[in-house]
């Protein structure tokens, strides 16, 4: 299921930010999003946000202090996500 959803959240990383060159098997769960890893940026991290909340239909809470934990990399983010959806 987790595992699922990481593809899942791939494949909108890539739709949502236009990373045209990468293919959803090329995003290893536990690579860093940002810096060194995928590479993106706090633009990339308000974009991302936006499209998780209207994907999956959660509240992601800007001021929650340990959300920077969550978008760290894909397993992260799956298991945030997957805490938070309506089932």
């Amino acid at each position: 299921m987790l595992e699922e959803l990481e593809s899942r959240i791939s494949q909108l990383i890539i739709d949502t930010l236009n990373l045209e060159d990468i293919e959803v098997h090329e995003i290893d769960p536990t690579e860093p999003l940002f810096g060194d890893g995928l590479g993106l940026d706090s633009i990339d991290a308000l974009e991302l946000g936006v499209a998780i909340k209207e994907t999956f239909g959660i509240k992601i809470d800007p001021k929650e202090e340990r959300l920077p934990e969550h978008f760290v990399n894909v397993r992260n983010l799956a298991a945030y996500v997957s805490a938070r959806r309506v089932r």
